[in-house]
C-alpha cells in the first residue's frame, strides 16, 4: 500500500478531479433537482470526494463513475433529510417548452410523447436509462453508481427500455395514465 500523499500533492488531485468533473456532476444534479439546488448537492458531493480522496480508485476510468455514485448518494441523503416528494429521475422539458419556432410538427409531437412516457417510467427505470443515455456510463460503471453488478444494472436497463417503448407503443387515448409497468417480471 503507497503513502497517503502530501497535502500538496492531495490538493493537486483534488484540483484536477475538480476541473475534469465539475461540469459532469452539475448536469447530472441538474437533472435530478432544482437548478438553485444543484450547485449546493455538487458542493456537498465535492466535500465528501475531498475527505474519501484516499479511497480513490486506481484506475482513471473508474473515478468518474465513483465521483457519479457519491453524488447520488448526496442527492438521496438530501431528499432523505428534507422529507421531499420528488421524483428522483430526470427532468425532460414540459411540452409547452419543447417546441421552437423551427421544430417541425412531428418532431414536436414525439418529444411530447418522449416527456409524457418517461413520466410514466418508475424512479428505477428512469435512473437506470438516464444514467447510459445522459450520462454516458458504460454498464459496469452505471452498476457502480447504483451499487448492484453490472448484470444485475444491464437486466435493470432492459427491464426499463422495454417500460419505455411500451409507454410509448401504448399511449392512452384519453387522460386515463397506462397501468404502470412492473420493474420486474415474474419467473415460473
Amino acid at each position: 500500500m503507497s503513502p497517503p500523499p502530501s497535502a500538496p500533492d492531495r490538493e493537486q488531485v483534488f484540483r484536477s478531479l475538480y476541473g475534469a468533473l465539475y461540469p459532469d456532476l452539475l448536469r447530472f444534479a441538474q437533472r435530478r433537482v432544482d437548478a438553485d439546488q444543484a450547485e449546493d448537492v455538487v458542493a456537498e458531493a465535492f466535500l465528501v470526494l475531498w475527505r474519501r480522496l484516499a479511497d480513490l480508485p486506481r484506475r482513471e476510468e473508474d473515478v468518474r463513475a465513483w465521483a457519479f455514485g457519491i453524488t447520488r448518494n448526496v442527492l438521496l441523503n438530501s431528499r432523505r433529510s428534507e422529507l421531499r416528494r420528488h421524483a428522483l429521475g430526470v427532468r425532460l422539458a414540459e411540452p409547452t417548452a419543447v417546441h421552437d419556432g423551427d421544430a417541425d410538427a412531428d418532431g414536436v409531437v414525439s418529444a411530447v410523447d418522449l416527456a409524457v412516457a418517461w413520466r410514466r417510467l418508475s424512479e428505477t427505470h428512469q435512473e437506470a436509462i438516464a444514467l447510459t443515455a445522459f450520462e454516458e456510463l458504460s454498464a459496469p460503471h452505471a452498476a457502480a453508481v447504483l451499487g448492484i453488478s453490472p448484470v444485475a444494472f444491464r437486466l435493470r436497463l432492459s427491464r426499463a427500455r422495454r417500460a419505455l417503448r411500451l409507454h410509448l407503443d401504448h399511449r392512452p387515448s384519453g387522460p386515463r395514465a397506462a397501468a404502470p409497468v412492473p420493474e420486474r417480471t415474474a419467473t415460473r
